[in-house]
């Protein structure tokens, strides 16, 4: 059996964390149920220098454990090995372009759209959330270098050459279209059925560790308000993600869910 430490970059306490990768790589873990234990980690340690990655040592393993990196990376990885299955394997090809699609909706779109909520609308909430364990002088300075940074990004990407008012828009218009979605999903779902997917299947599928880590994302964040208290008035979200929490998640203290 593999003993696997998950990385997430606050305290390992029995709560969810602000990044929506975070949840995704929990998520990932949990759906096929496989234990890990949770540390704090660092980005100076992390390979890739991005928040989460993991170690994973096998009874094979003769040396150090082996370091890996990425959310995707790391279940295409996991998988190959076979320590987690394939979700998207009895997928149709259509089925599999539209997980995709999904993913990169939510990790290329509404990411950015929530760096800027954060960075830019809600900077010392983001900045002393993240950065809770750096000395305030310091942090003041490390915050301006990663304001910077992010916003630099966020040209470069697009997301910072529109308004907060465009950005707003687009990102409501993203979560309304995806509780249409799961609305969809949970009325096709089996008579029974105590979960339904994003894609409608009676399983999730890898669109569904991203789903799931971005609701609960927008739901725990102190730094993105706005995204709160628009996820909080989507009905088949909101309940996609309790039930999910309920079956998975049980033993992490629950989001605030109305």
């Amino acid at each position: 059996m593999a003993n696997i430490t998950v990385y997430r970059g606050f305290p390992a306490t029995a709560n969810y964390v602000w990044s929506p990768f975070v949840t995704k790589l929990e998520a990932r873990l949990r759906f096929a149920g496989v234990s890990y234990t949770p540390e704090q980690g660092s980005l100076i340690k992390a390979p890739r220098g991005k928040i989460p990655y993991m170690s994973i040592a096998t009874p094979k393993t003769t040396s150090e454990p082996e370091f890996l990196s990425d959310t995707q990376l790391i279940s295409d990885q996991l998988t190959e090995h076979g320590i987690l299955p394939d979700l998207n394997d009895r997928l149709s090809p259509t089925e599999k372009a539209v997980d995709q699609a999904l993913r990169a909706l939510l990790e290329d779109k509404v990411y950015f759209y929530n760096t800027n909520e954060r960075w830019n609308e809600n900077y010392y909430t983001m900045r002393d959330g993240v950065m809770a364990a750096i000395p305030y002088p310091i942090r003041v300075i490390v915050g301006y270098l990663a304001w910077r940074k992010n916003n630099a990004g966020l040209h470069s990407q697009g997301t910072g050459r529109f308004s907060a008012e465009e950005i707003h828009s687009f990102r409501d218009k993203i979560w309304h279209s995806l509780d249409d979605l799961l609305a969809e999903s949970r009325h096709k779902s089996l008579s029974g059925q105590k979960l339904f997917w994003a894609l409608g299947g009676e399983g999730p599928t890898e669109a569904d560790t991203s789903l799931y880590g971005f609701v609960i994302a927008g739901l725990v964040c102190d730094a993105g308000p706005d995204s709160k208290k628009l996820i909080r008035t989507l009905p088949n979200v909101v309940e996609y993600a309790r039930r999910i929490h309920g079956e998975f998640f049980a033993d992490y203290a629950a989001p605030v869910w109305e």
